[in-house]
């Protein structure tokens, strides 16, 4: 199997493609745009991409791209990231003057940024890709925030580790594919997690009345988001994430319903929720 995933070696999204699948063949991609385009082109067998993180949020650029896009969410990660401050050996901390990240993981480490005075922060395309930066231009009074084993890889030195805001810093990742539905979890029996995103009209109680076709045959809304329509302005899609299964009979039932009066519905794939690490 052969994983696409965004950023260098030693990124987080590397290491949720390995939990997705231990010992897979993994393929870094510079942007998120190519992952998706790689899995679409059959160069990789699935994808695996940040959607949210416990503390900085939504990823948006990634909901805008399932919808660009006809590939099927087929599974999730959640994979609890620990960040660390990372330098060239010798580095003190108080001689750094510039730090390097991906804006969610600067986002993830605020109040730690916010403490220190007389420092640069500068967004990157990704944590690993700033650890590189560093090692390859040998960059003195530099940092990245990054992981521990990005630090490894590229020879830097842990200048303080845990740094991120809370202990409890988890990023959920999905993974995307390609196929019928039936080969990508569409109808798996033990899928119990269902992605859709669809609109509606603009007029009052419209999304009550959408959100109550759910709540009316006890589906739980673990998430829902609404991002813009390209080219209408004001006009809004809403992504939800409901805790059921699409073969079950209460999660067709319910989006039945709901295509009765939203003018459109795209389920984005049914598949087997994460478990907690603790569960």
């Amino acid at each position: 199997m052969r994983i696409a995933f965004q950023g260098e070696p030693g990124a987080y999204s590397e290491a949720a493609a390995l939990k997705w699948h231990p010992g897979a063949d993994l393929v870094a991609c510079p942007a998120f745009d190519d992952v998706f385009e790689s899995v679409q082109a059959g160069r990789t067998t699935c994808g695996v991409l940040p959607i949210e993180n416990s503390i900085g949020g939504t990823i948006h650029r990634n909901y805008d791209l399932l919808l660009a896009h006809e590939l099927r969410i087929i599974g999730e990660v959640e994979l609890p990231v620990v960040h660390s401050l990372v330098a060239l050996p010798g580095t003190a901390r108080d001689a750094v003057r510039v730090i390097y990240s991906h804006p969610q993981a600067l986002a993830q480490c605020d109040r730690f940024l916010r403490s220190l005075t007389g420092v640069e922060v500068v967004a990157t395309y990704d944590t690993a890709g700033s650890a590189r930066l560093i090692q390859e231009r040998q960059l003195a009074g530099a940092a990245a925030i990054a992981s521990t084993r990005a630090a490894e890889l590229f020879g830097l030195q842990v200048l303080q580790a845990s740094i991120q805001d809370y202990a409890d810093n988890i990023t959920r990742f999905l993974v995307v594919g390609r196929g019928s539905a039936r080969q990508e979890g569409m109808t798996t029996p033990d899928a119990d997690k269902t992605t859709v995103v669809f609109s509606l009209p603009n007029e009052p109680g419209s999304l009550f009345k959408a959100l109550s076709v759910f709540a009316l045959r006890g589906i739980d809304l673990t998430k829902i988001e609404s991002r813009p329509i390209p080219g209408r302005p004001w006009e809004y899609l809403f992504y939800t994430d409901l805790a059921a299964g699409l073969h079950e009979f209460r999660c067709g039932r319910a989006l039945s319903h709901l295509g009765e009066f939203a003018p459109s519905v795209r389920v984005l794939g049914s598949y087997r929720a994460a478990k907690r690490e603790s569960q």
